[in-house]
């Protein structure tokens, strides 16, 4: 589909006039950090556009800001009028020669972390991962613990370690004991994995001590990025007893550059797959007037080799489900926080989003094109991730991805 209006874009785009996400970006000829708005080749400078159609002070201060935060704080309200504005300013007529200086060549752009990052909280929503592991780890038991079904299980990360995509991702060192072995040892991860993720972006706060309804998701949440939530697993196995993940996780978690708004994921709203166990009232979605689960296809790619393309609509619990459980204890979000799926993994074998679902912990290497396998990642191991959704009239928008390079531990 065509966008309408001066600044024509090729119909297949995934950037279109119905997608506009947003992000922070810079050029080398101005390293100011900027808002920028993807459309099709080129990125929308906000700022400049909004002073150049004479847009209102206040919809004007938000877009110069260096990053998205006084946006997110704004609410659905503004949101809204940022949205209807951009599209206006991207296809009508008149405001052709104040807008098209105001478009960066993509290939000119460099991007950087999007938003300021508050809290950081993973979650662990696949069913299909989560009864993976457990197959892995408990054979012959259970595959999921009994608390699996009656709430969305998660740990709190660390934000300060939330990285924009093309950042190197230094391998981790830390404690771990080998198989066999009775005393642990000191050293880089030999098992370090991926976790293909989605993340949601919180934008006005909510006070503490108060809960955020199934039905206000919708007024926190500004959009969704790609999450790539770096896992060392020998760490992580070493530490977990008996709390939760720790070092294992926080050395890096890589987000897409760009955040795609809740309202371009109108025609991606699926209902959540049937489940077998009625939750319990405050996340009981089965009357909800609109569904929260999204139907977003994954891609996931090891030195540009396609190795799972994880369903998104296969999750278990939604966003809705997971911000009215984050904060049922009256825990507060904080503009800029960061929530996100845990690994998404399907039914099949190829659609598992982690390499220790996909190579049965190193039981059964990748191979790749140029001969090597892969059980887990090796120094210089590049993983991209991306995602599309469903758009109008059988069109589909972009998510972006999120890549990372492994680097040689310190």
């Amino acid at each position: 589909m065509s966008a309408a209006g001066p600044f024509e874009v090729p119909p297949d785009t995934l950037y279109g006039v119905h997608n506009l996400p947003y992000g922070v970006f810079s050029t080398s000829g101005d390293p100011r950090r900027r808002i920028g708005i993807r459309y099709g080749d080129h990125v929308l400078d906000a700022a400049a556009a909004a002073r150049a159609t004479g847009a209102p002070a206040d919809l004007a201060e938000l877009l110069a800001a260096p990053s998205l935060n006084p946006l997110l704080a704004a609410g659905r309200p503004v949101w809204t009028r940022v949205r209807t504005a951009v599209t206006e300013w991207l296809t009508r007529e008149r405001h052709r020669p104040a807008v098209a200086p105001c478009l960066v060549p993509y290939r000119d752009t460099a991007a950087h972390l999007p938003f300021e990052v508050a809290d950081y909280v993973d979650f662990y929503a696949s069913e299909h991962h989560a009864a993976n592991l457990g197959r892995i780890f408990r054979p012959g038991g259970e595959a999921l613990p009994p608390n699996w079904k009656h709430l969305p299980i998660g740990y709190h990360g660390r934000a300060g370690t939330v990285v924009v995509s093309g950042t190197g991702v230094v391998r981790p060192c830390g404690q771990r004991r080998e198989p066999g072995e009775q005393l642990p040892s000191y050293g880089p991860s030999v098992r370090l994995d991926i976790e293909a993720e989605v993340g949601f972006v919180v934008g006005p706060p909510s006070a503490r001590g108060d809960r955020v309804a199934l039905a206000d998701a919708d007024e926190h949440v500004f959009g969704v990025c790609l999450v790539n939530d770096w896992s060392a697993r020998d760490l992580q196995a070493w530490e977990y007893v008996p709390l939760g993940p720790f070092l294992g996780k926080s050395f890096a978690t890589s987000v897409s550059p760009w955040i795609v708004p809740l309202d371009a994921l109108a025609h991606a709203r699926v209902a959540p797959p049937a489940r077998d166990t009625e939750p319990l009232p405050y996340l009981d979605d089965r009357r909800a007037a609109v569904p929260s689960g999204l139907d977003l296809a994954l891609e996931v790619r090891l030195n540009g080799r396609l190795i799972a393309r994880p369903p998104f609509a296969a999750m278990y619990w939604t966003y809705a489900q997971m911000l009215a459980h984050l904060t049922v204890n009256g825990a507060g979000l904080r503009t800029g926080d960061l929530f996100a799926s845990g690994t998404v993994s399907g039914p099949g074998p190829d659609t598992r989003g982690a390499l220790i679902e996909l190579t049965w912990n190193g039981e059964r290497p990748l191979e790749l094109p140029d001969g090597t396998s892969r059980g887990f990642l090796q120094d210089g191991d590049e993983v991209v991730i991306s995602a599309t959704a469903p758009g109008p009239g059988g069109a589909r928008i972009g998510l972006g991805e999120v890549a990372g390079r492994i680097e040689p531990a310190r």
